[in-house]
């Protein structure tokens, strides 16, 4: 007599519907399509870019000029792409930025050589994350009013350090960095950073439970909370996580500047935001795409560089940065509306 031997329990859900087959095909789609998208826009600007000042915009050196300013606000915007994609916000980043830049070059710091630095520059920058963190997810107080209240006492904490004064760096192993004879094969250290922080946040949020979870909480978070998630732990890391970003951004700063200033990461919560939202990532949260943070960073530093290749006033390259924002905005509207 033979035995019939059921299927191994819940095997039949690891085979997908042709409705969810079709669904994440979707997803992909469009997924495709903005990245696409965002390189053709990257595309023009070059061309526009070679077209109006062909001698200078393509050589080597402005080129590399690019990617170097682009790495530092590139830091900082994968931190705000995980923190936007549960559905928060960071209006702090810049300020922060800026206090661990003033306090990493101290005197004091500065003594304890290359490790001192960077060490107090992430530490400082954890740290502020740390405070944000408490606040939003064990102090019920709004992403909003919390970082900007950080983004104030920063900014003050920084210029009370500096007195509104320049503090140079003198620690020739951080400065020897910014040199040209640091490249590897003609790619500056700070774009090597920028390249392995990007890697490293693209793993985290498309192959980790992290990822997952981060998702799930900018989705819906009381869903989340009721499928076992911890949501304020999620809430603490995120912003962690941010304040890390800054840490490094900061160090980035002190080796392309060579010094330590109160004003430093002026307007880059508006940049790490704005590159963010044209990337793909949804303000609302529940959706979030590296690839598309980055080549939307790419975008305004190549703007920000063609305005200033062709001797065009600031005030019109932040009205056409607020342009691109509302127009982004009103895409993601459009496509949440037809699907």
């Amino acid at each position: 007599m033979t035995q019939h031997v059921s299927p191994p329990r819940g095997s039949a859900d690891k085979v997908p519907s042709v409705s969810e087959s079709s669904a994440w095909r979707g997803v992909f789609a469009r997924a495709d399509v903005r990245t696409l998208s965002l390189l053709g826009v990257l595309a023009v600007l070059v061309l526009i870019g070679g077209i109006t000042k062909p001698d200078e915009f393509l050589d080597t050196r402005n080129l590399q000029l690019v990617l170097t300013q682009a790495s530092v606000i590139g830091v900082v915007t994968v931190g705000m792409t995980f923190v936007i994609t549960s559905g928060g916000i960071d209006l702090s980043v810049g300020a922060i930025v800026a206090l661990a830049s003033v306090w990493a070059t101290t005197v004091a710091t500065q003594e304890y050589g290359f490790a001192g630095i960077l060490f107090t520059a992430v530490i400082v920058g954890v740290g502020c994350g740390l405070v944000n963190g408490l606040l939003i997810a064990y102090g019920a107080m709004v992403p909003f009013i919390a970082t900007l209240a950080m983004l104030a006492s920063a900014r003050g904490l920084a210029l009370q350090i500096t007195d509104g004064s320049t503090q140079v760096v003198t620690v020739n192993s951080v400065l020897d960095l910014g040199e040209r004879d640091a490249y590897v094969l003609g790619i500056p250290p700070l774009v090597l950073v920028f390249a392995v922080v990007t890697i490293i946040g693209w793993l985290v949020l498309n192959r980790t439970t992290f990822g997952r979870r981060t998702v799930a909480v900018g989705g819906n978070a009381e869903a989340a909370r009721l499928a076992g998630i911890d949501v304020r732990r999620q809430r603490l890391y995120l912003y962690l996580l941010s304040g890390l970003c800054c840490g490094i951004a900061a160090f980035l700063l002190i080796i392309l500047s060579g010094s330590g200033q109160n004003t430093n990461g002026n307007l880059y919560e508006l940049d790490a935001i704005a590159a963010a939202i044209i990337g793909g990532t949804l303000l609302s949260g529940g959706r979030g795409t590296i690839t598309g943070s980055v080549l939307g960073v790419l975008i305004f530093t190549t703007i920000t560089n063609i305005f200033a290749l062709n001797n065009l006033q600031s005030d019109v390259q932040q009205i056409a940065k607020g342009a691109i924002i509302v127009a982004a905005v009103l895409v993601q509207r459009r496509t949440a509306s037809t699907t």
